[in-house]
């Protein structure tokens, strides 16, 4: 049965030195520190890749996180996975929970998790899962 989990989150992105050697159109790296609230009390380490391009409002990124904590009660780590585009200032994200790495009592965890920016930066999440129930 497909469960649900929402509340806020907090983030803050801070901007990586570009690899040696890199060329200035080189995808930008951010390290992703995020405390999300809510059904999912948890924190998450991440990175990320984007690219801007000279239109304006298109863009895309990659971005990859570990979150650990507890997820309606049950703890342990799972990994997500986001790959997002921005066509003219058309939003498509897909964030996925990376199979088989739940860990603790998130093992067997699958899902995907939506975000929204509300006006004024607030960020809030929806993270629909399945979780096989505990023994």
């Amino acid at each position: 049965m497909t469960k649900r989990a929402s509340g806020p989150f907090d983030v803050k992105l801070t901007p990586m030195a570009p690899e040696s050697g890199a060329v200035e159109a080189a995808p930008g790296r951010m390290v992703l520190d995020k405390r999300f609230h809510g059904g999912l009390d948890a924190t998450s380490q991440g990175q990320m890749l984007a690219v801007r391009t000279p239109v304006d409002g298109s863009a895309g990124y990659v971005a990859m996180e570990r979150v650990s904590g507890t997820l309606d009660g049950r703890s342990g780590t799972f990994a997500l996975q986001h790959s997002g585009t921005m066509t003219r200032g058309a939003p498509q994200l897909v964030i996925t929970v990376v199979p088989d790495s739940g860990t603790g009592e998130l093992t067997g965890l699958a899902g995907s998790m939506t975000i929204d920016i509300a006006p004024g930066g607030k960020h809030s999440y929806d993270f629909q899962y399945t979780l096989p129930d505990a023994p």
